[in-house]
């Protein structure tokens, strides 16, 4: 016990190894932490978000990003780590990202790692079969942070990109102080997590000269097998969940998110790849053919004009993959309001064509659009076209007049999950911001907009976040845009939160948030729990915790509604394994309610002493 709870003085993340440096007597340099998804940033303070400055990205910016995910991983999907793509089953990524407990897999294709669902919705999803870090890889600051993870399923890059370039020693001084790169990550965009955002996003980062301001941190910047980029404040930085994304300079990757100082206030530093380190990775990864052949989608003619009220057609082309014909169903984005892409037939097996034909109303607004016609395979592989669409003679608004619609314009969610649409402008003045609210939306519903302002013609995503207690039912959400002048515009958006009805009355009802962790034997992992029912105070217990694992409530007894920390501390005797743990609250009138803990208690001598954050 009394050495467990040492090890939890020390920042998750941080370097041990610095600070056994400091309980020797020696100068001790700040704590250093590795970009991890569960890595809690130490000393918050008055931290500001990650990717100040930045802004929101799409996998077609980036066609080689991919998230990282893995089994226990307590943010959104069990997000951990972002990598790329740089041949059909090899993702680059950090080394450190091999010691996170779990089993580990990859999702491609998602601006939103909220829409794979688990499974039961978008993105294609393979497992790791490998994770190869380079063979001098010791600990995160020191050094070789990079790994090339083989995959077990072809990844196809969006639209038939090729795969990123990545630097060798071919490439030396590609990324010398001065240079500006671009930075993309899945990561966290607040330092507690409250968003619990796993959208892309991407930011300019300045590389500096680490030599001279990134030093004084965990094990010591060393600018051999280390980029220093960023601001020494962190006001335009990456977070945890970010680990192994890509630094891009020249459309090439010099690095991978390595490590920061452990309040994320400072600099971001990547693991080099212009050295050694990038001719491992070359090794690893072997020859990329181009992708001639690849599955790919294209329109004949690529634009056209439609009158309103009238329609037009063109002829949509499919390419198949090496993979072989596939089934891909077609869909179309991008369309104004009043026009309708109708597809004959609505899907086609790769190598084939359709037709495309858009029907404009009488109302579509006149302008040019740029419409994605996208081909979606049954295997996860999407690939898209262009089409420049013009609509003349319509109904267009008055000069700085505006409207709003919504596609789709009805949705369903369950309770406890989310659910999405894009709220469209269109007519209005060049350069008008219409700025973007929701009205009527249900108790226990969320309503978020991405981004929350657009300028005239533009688009948001709205996300309507339906909590587990919601109350089930159809509602009218109406969105409304408001320009700098006042003038106003609106939509509407029919919800249906699907699902039971809250417990009767009385009934205690217990969460656990995380519901599982995980650590090695001797470490302490924490939860929190929630609980409400019954009358009068709760009594928090536990059942099934593991032998010479001590679970302790702080406080042991809550109001109604009331949080209470739970503790598990676990010893060297703990037996190794995944224990489901029963925490019941019990109200002060009897009643009683359950939820379920599952803690996973990993071997001590898996861990190395020099990696330097606790996993969770």
């Amino acid at each position: 016990m009394a050495l467990a709870a040492a090890t939890v003085l020390v920042p998750v993340g941080a370097s041990i190894a610095n600070a056994a440096q400091s309980t020797a007597g020696a100068p001790a340099n700040a704590p250093a932490a590795n970009y991890l998804g569960d890595t809690v940033p130490a000393n918050l303070g008055d931290a500001t978000p990650s990717f100040v400055g930045g802004t929101d990205a799409t996998v077609s910016e980036f066609p080689g990003i991919i998230a990282g995910i893995r089994a226990g991983g307590t943010r959104p999907e069990g997000q951990t780590c972002t990598g790329t793509v740089v041949a059909p089953r090899k993702i680059l990524i950090a080394a450190h990202c091999a010691d996170a407990a779990g089993d580990k897999s990859f999702v491609y294709g998602l601006d939103d790692l909220k829409d794979y669902k688990g499974g039961s919705g978008t993105g294609f999803a393979v497992k790791a079969v490998s994770y190869k870090k380079h063979p001098k890889y010791v600990n995160f600051d020191q050094g070789y942070d990079v790994a090339v993870v083989t995959v077990d399923k072809d990844i196809a890059l969006k639209g038939g990109a090729a795969f990123p370039a990545f630097a060798t020693s071919a490439d030396s001084g590609g990324a010398a102080p001065g240079k500006t790169a671009q930075g993309f990550g899945y990561g966290k965009k607040d330092f507690n997590d409250n968003s619990a955002d796993v959208t892309l996003d991407k930011a300019s980062l300045p590389i500096v000269n680490g030599d001279s301001v990134c030093q004084g941190v965990g094990a010591g910047f060393k600018s051999a097998y280390m980029i220093c980029a960023g601001y020494s404040d962190g006001r335009i930085t990456i977070l945890p969940g970010d680990s192994g994304g890509p630094l891009i300079v020249n459309n090439k990757i010099y690095g991978v998110a390595s490590w920061s100082r452990s309040d994320f206030k400072w600099y971001s530093v990547y693991g080099r790849l212009d050295n050694e380190m990038g001719d491992w990775v070359k090794s690893e990864v072997g020859t990329v053919d181009p992708p001639t052949g690849d599955f790919g989608v294209s329109v004949t003619p690529s634009s056209g004009s439609v009158a309103a009220g009238k329609y037009l057609s063109a002829t949509v082309n499919t390419t198949a993959g090496s993979g072989g014909a596939e089934n891909a169903t077609l869909s179309a984005s991008g369309l104004p309001s009043g026009v309708q892409a109708v597809f004959q037939p609505t899907s086609v097996t790769t190598g084939g064509s359709a037709k495309l034909t858009f029907d404009a109303s009488a109302s579509a607004p006149n302008g040019t659009y740029e419409v994605t016609i996208t081909a979606s395979t049954s295997s996860g592989k999407t690939a898209s076209g262009k089409y420049s669409l013009t609509v003349t003679g319509g109904g267009e608004p008055p000069a700085g007049d505006f409207t709003l619609s919504a596609s789709p314009s009805s949705v369903k969610a369950a309770k406890g999950k989310y659910i999405s649409t894009t709220i469209s402008s269109a007519g209005g003045s060049r350069g008008q911001t219409i700025n973007l609210t929701a009205s009527g939306v249900p108790t226990g519903v969320k309503a978020v907009f991405q981004p929350t302002s657009v300028t005239a013609g533009g688009s948001s995503k709205l996300t309507l976040d339906v909590s587990s207690t919601a109350v089930a039912g159809t509602s009218n959400i109406t969105v409304t845009g408001t320009d700098a002048n006042g003038k106003t515009a609106t939509t509407s958006v029919s919800l249906t939160v699907e699902g039971t009805t809250e417990p009767p009355a009385g009934d205690v009802t217990v969460t656990a948030t995380p519901s599982s962790g995980s650590g090695w034997q001797g470490q302490l992992v924490q939860t929190s729990v929630k609980a409400s029912g019954g009358t009068g105070s709760l009594r928090l217990t536990a059942t099934g915790a593991p032998t010479g694992t001590q679970v302790t409530f702080n406080p042991a007894t809550i109001a109604q509604n009331g949080t209470s920390n739970v503790w598990f501390f676990t010893n060297f005797q703990t037996p190794v394994g995944t224990y489901p743990i029963t925490i019941t609250a019990t109200s002060a009138d009897g009643k009683t309610g359950k939820t379920t803990f599952t803690l996973t208690v990993t071997r001590f001598g898996a861990f190395n002493a020099g990696t330097a954050r606790i996993p969770s």
